[in-house]
């Protein structure tokens, strides 16, 4: 029911014009989403990296339809790795790219040409592009696109979310050299034939996960933000001899930033997650709706804890 109510709030352009001009919900809105333009994130990215943090921007809208949508997300991707590269950002900051924001939905071959342009643009620009990972039917086709960019772009970084069953076995393909790979929990609402349903079976995965990447010849990302699995992940360093240059932590921008600053402090690369775009209110309703819980989440983080 909760979901149902999120989903149609997201629709609502009367729910977007409330939430950006409430006091509370407004400051939500600044504190998870850089903002609605491209200066708007490289305001933000300035600022975090003169804090000692490392970057991924992602231009939002997953609601790619046409051609036309999708050349003006690879048009924004490329410009604002332009931007980066001139205001001296990159190699700190690199974007975080949906392929169904590039036309995966109804035109793989689309969605592959768009992302070989950002790569190469990225490529120019001193940095690197990661392939983020949405619901489970388009899991074969994201590690498709990545084996074939990785041909010409072998930096593109790949994320696996550990409450599939797969990702154990996708784990070990993909933790060979050279390749980057971000492990999440995931945060889609997935069926129990495919994805593991209580927060204690996603926890044990991703440890299993963590440990496989650790143990290979990859640079693993660690994107969480429970403390016990990034202690895990600092112990797992520690047993497989890495040093803080041959793997990173990643969190999103406005959650936990004392730990972030505090894995900076013990010599760690932390990578910031930033969003930014005018599709910022579906961003946000969508998080929420694909797990409701995440409303507590989000609520915690504006109380600074």
């Amino acid at each position: 029911m909760l979901r149902t109510v999120i989903l149609a709030a997201a629709r609502s352009s009367r729910c977007e014009r409330l939430v950006a001009t409430a006091p509370l919900t407004r400051n939500m809105v600044r504190r998870f989403v850089a903002g609605p333009r491209t200066e708007d994130a490289l305001r933000v990215t300035r600022a975090l990296v003169d804090d000692g943090l490392t970057v991924t921007l992602d231009n939002l809208g997953e609601d790619t339809v046409t051609p036309e949508q999708a050349s003006a997300v690879r048009d924004e991707y490329l410009g604002l790795l332009e931007s980066l590269a001139a205001d001296g950002l990159t190699p700190a900051a690199e974007v975080s790219v949906k392929l169904s924001a590039l036309g995966q939905t109804f035109d793989e071959q689309l969605a592959y040409d768009n992302a070989r342009a950002i790569c190469a643009a990225a490529e120019a620009s001193g940095t690197t592009v990661t392939l983020d990972m949405e619901d489970h039917t388009t899991t074969d086709s994201t590690l498709d696109i990545l084996v074939k960019l990785r041909a010409d772009h072998p930096s593109t970084g790949a994320v696996l979310q550990a409450y599939l069953r797969r990702t154990e076995s996708d784990c070990r393909q993909l933790a060979g050299a050279g390749s980057r790979v971000r492990l999440c929990k995931g945060a889609y609402r997935e069926p129990e034939s495919v994805a593991y349903q209580s927060a204690r079976d996603v926890d044990r995965s991703y440890v299993r996960c963590l440990t496989i990447l650790m143990a290979g010849a990859g640079y693993p990302m660690l994107a969480t933000h429970d403390p016990r699995l990034i202690a895990i992940g600092e112990d797992r360093a520690r047993w497989f001899d890495r040093g803080p240059d041959q793997f990173e932590f990643q969190m999103l921008y406005g959650i936990r930033s004392a730990d972030q600053a505090r894995l900076i402090g013990d010599g760690y690369t932390v990578r910031t997650y930033v969003p930014y775009g005018n599709e910022w209110f579906g961003y946000l309703m969508r998080r929420l709706a694909e797990r409701p819980a995440n409303l507590g989440f989000f609520a915690h983080a504006l109380m600074g804890r």
